[in-house]
């Protein structure tokens, strides 16, 4: 969901690339809570992050988005400029019914919109930008 805020949100700005540690399948609530948004992310491709390292591929900012439990599991690769920590509940992990889980998914998909934001707008100010 950030990786598809950002490309939204942000335009031809930002070159965004999402990874996990343990990439699986999209989550059918994220898909469909991203699409009462007007946002389709059902053709992504889950990617592991160690992918991205084989490749070369080198990252101004890398945004581990995942509950805070997790974070300490997430691997420091060399090369990245900044790396920030988003506090967010894997929406995999919730339980309940399916109206339950869009409800929550839903908290999760705003919550995740509102970092999106807030990094669109942190990285466009100048003194930022040249760090």
């Amino acid at each position: 969901m950030a990786e598809a805020f950002l490309k939204h949100l942000g335009g031809d700005r930002y070159q965004v690339e999402s990874a996990g540690m343990e990439p699986g399948t999209l989550n059918p609530v994220a898909i469909d809570v991203m699409k009462e948004v007007g946002i389709d992310i059902s053709n992504n491709k889950t990617k592991s992050i160690f992918e991205l390292y084989i490749k070369d591929k080198l990252f101004q900012y890398v945004i581990a988005v995942c509950d805070e439990s997790v974070l300490e599991h997430c691997p420091i690769l060399p090369g990245f400029a900044k790396r920030l920590s988003w506090s967010i509940e894997d929406p995999s992990s919730l339980t309940g019914s399916y109206e339950e889980k869009l409800a929550k998914t839903r908290l999760i998909r705003d919550k995740i919109k509102d970092y999106v934001q807030d990094f669109i707008t942190k990285t466009s100010e100048p003194t930022l930008q040249n760090q």
